[in-house]
């Protein structure tokens, strides 16, 4: 069997090697087209992790239906992958972890909540999707580091950026949360896990474990 994985933002690809490194071939985030030519390698896996949003058109959903069609597996997690999982799971393709159950479940609706700052020479994201914002501050809270409250003042002010311009600092600097309570919550944030690239490497294995 023959796969081809659009990663290189959620999961780097030397990342990606160490899990699944024969008979793979791994591509810098897709954006519309791509799919048609990946028709020519004869796949029989698609894994979609990273899209383009902005710098070029993002892949369209007939092209996903077309490889479905052409009897292709055609997985998504993480970002662009998650997203268009959610809009055609009930179609055929797959969606796996986190980000592609919140889009599922209705608790994020936008592309703006996976959605980073892109440096497409070196795909090193240059802001924090709102997605891991997310993820962080609702364990933040579980774990008794901020309230209800001052969650829900976080995200609002991290949702009010401009995608390009979010990240952990920002946010921090604009909240009221005293400078004890900041110090924790940077803490924990240094701990915790990045949610789309645990989804990416998930992702990876289920193709692994479909090829094996």
């Amino acid at each position: 069997m023959k796969a081809i994985i659009y990663t290189g933002l959620s999961v780097s690809f030397d990342e990606a090697k160490e899990i699944l490194n024969e008979n793979v071939i791994y591509k810098a985030p897709i954006k519309r087209g791509d799919l048609i030519d990946d028709l020519d390698e004869k796949p029989d896996i698609i894994g979609i992790i990273d899209g383009v949003f902005h710098q070029s058109p993002a892949v369209a959903h007939k092209e996903i239906l077309h490889l479905i069609n052409e009897g292709i597996t055609v997985v998504g997690s993480s970002s662009m992958g998650a997203l268009r999982a959610s809009e055609l799971d009930s179609l055929g393709m797959k969606g796996i972890g986190y980000v592609y159950e919140q889009y599922r479940d209705g608790e994020i609706t936008s592309d703006d909540d996976v959605a980073v700052m892109l440096d497409m020479d070196t795909l090193e994201a240059l802001s924090v999707p709102l997605v891991n914002m997310k993820y962080v501050f609702e364990n933040a809270e579980k774990e008794n580091i901020i309230t209800k409250d001052e969650k829900e003042e976080l995200m609002k002010i991290a949702k009010e950026l401009f995608y390009p311009k979010r990240n952990y600092t920002k946010v921090l600097k604009e909240s009221t949360l005293d400078e004890t309570r900041k110090n924790l919550l940077i803490d924990f944030i240094a701990s915790c896990k990045d949610i789309k690239k645990e989804d990416g490497k998930a992702l990876i294995k289920y193709v692994k474990d479909l090829m094996e």
